[in-house]
This record gives structure tokens, C-alpha cells and sequence, in this order.
């Protein structure tokens, strides 16, 4: 397995990318995200990851390992400041206990999934021969990934200012990858903000300050990263 794996790691990566998007998609489409049909089916889909790095011996390799040096990152508490953001505008909490469990299991395994589908797979795929692609590729990659919450039923600026804003975070998570060695902090925001989003109080005018917020704050973590902690 893992000899064919090496000899075929690029194809992999791109096929294991599409199916995740395509998988995703249809199932947010047919059952929507708090269903227990979509967090089931994840999670199997987690499961079958963790397996798989298992049989390539690359569980550390693909970053789910303990931070080094946490300290010169300021121990990620930057992290907890960006992705508040969803509490911003107050909690939203009229919904079922039944909405609140699937809706929080779906996007556990949506975090995970992601990050180390666009951060391990992809980019450790590429940084051995360009390492200034791989950061571009994962990053962008990443970003523009959300242009299929169009086909999800989201207005067609909010998902453009969403794709803004998750090339940032993605940029962010693969500067924090690439110079910890380890997915665990990113794995962690990435849920966090994605579960705590079924309690955000929507408003159109709080948008244009989240995304700017976004976008400052993470590239800002992101070059403080960068200047602070060596390779």
C-alpha cells in the first residue's frame, strides 16, 4: 500500500480531494448539515483517513503531533481572538438538542477532514519539490473550495467574501503547519469556527467587518509566524 501510494501521490491527492468536496456537497444538499446521515457518513470518512495514515506510517508526518515550541506562537491564543467570530453578533440559540449534536459531529469531521486533506495530503505532497506552491496551492485551493457552497444554496457575495477569507485562513494554517509540524491547532480552530457558526446571529452589515477582520488578523498572525519562529 504505501509503495503505491508513493508511486501515485499526486493522483491520490487530487482524487481524494474530489470526492470529499463531492461527497460533502451532497450531502449537505440532500440532508442538510445537522442530519445524522451527514455526520455518520463523515465520520466514516474520518475513520477510513486515520486508517489509511495508519498503513502509510505517516500519522506524524501529516501533522497530527504535538506543537513545537508552542510558546513562540503565543501558544495559539491569536487563534481564539479570530475565529470568535461567530459570537460577535450575540448566540442564536433556537434550535433542537438533535440540530445542536449533528450539526457540532458534521463539523468536527468537516475540520478535520479539510485540514488534513488541504494542509497534510496536499501540501506535503507538493512542498518537497516547491515549497512556495505548496503554501499558494493549499492556501488558494482551500479558498476557492467554498465557491461550491453555490451549489449549497448560499448568496453568491457572501460565498465570494467567504472564499476571500478562507485563502487568509488557509494561508494562516499552512504557515502554522509548515513551521510547528503539527495540525492539531488548526484542526481545533477549523472545528471551532465551523461548530460554532449554528449559533451565529446573521447580519449583512457584521459580514464586511468579519471578512476584513479575517483577513487582517490571520495574514498579521500569520507574518508575525513567519518573522518569530525559524523552519
Amino acid at each position: 500500500m504505501e509503495k503505491l501510494f508513493k508511486k501515485h501521490e499526486t493522483l491520490f491527492c487530487i482524487l481524494l480531494i474530489v470526492v470529499y468536496v463531492v461527497v460533502n456537497s451532497y450531502l449537505i444538499q440532500n440532508f442538510g448539515v445537522a442530519d445524522y446521515r451527514t455526520s455518520v457518513i463523515l465520520t466514516i470518512m474520518s475513520v477510513l483517513l486515520v486508517i489509511l495514515m495508519f498503513s502509510l506510517k505517516r500519522i506524524e508526518y501529516y501533522g497530527l503531533t504535538k506543537a513545537k515550541n508552542p510558546k513562540r506562537f503565543l501558544y495559539f491564543i491569536p487563534l481564539v481572538i479570530i475565529f470568535s467570530v461567530n459570537l460577535w453578533n450575540g448566540v442564536n440559540v433556537n434550535h433542537t438538542k438533535n440540530e445542536v449534536v449533528f450539526h457540532i459531529l458534521t463539523m468536527i469531521n468537516v475540520g478535520f477532514l479539510e485540514e488534513i486533506i488541504f494542509r497534510g495530503f496536499l501540501f506535503k505532497m507538493m512542498d518537497k519539490d516547491n515549497l512556495k506552491a505548496a503554501i499558494i496551492v493549499s492556501s488558494v485551493t482551500f479558498g476557492i473550495g467554498h465557491i461550491v457552497n453555490l451549489v449549497n444554496g448560499s448568496e453568491l457575495f457572501t460565498t465570494l467574501m467567504q472564499v476571500c477569507y478562507a485563502i487568509a485562513i488557509g494561508y494562516l494554517f499552512v504557515t502554522i503547519f509548515y513551521k510547528s509540524k503539527s495540525l492539531v491547532p488548526c484542526i481545533l480552530a477549523h472545528i471551532f469556527i465551523n461548530a460554532t457558526s449554528i449559533f451565529k446571529v446573521e447580519s449583512s452589515g457584521l459580514l464586511y467587518i468579519v471578512s476584513i477582520f479575517l483577513v487582517i488578523s490571520c495574514l498579521g498572525y500569520a507574518f508575525y509566524i513567519n518573522k518569530t519562529v525559524k523552519d
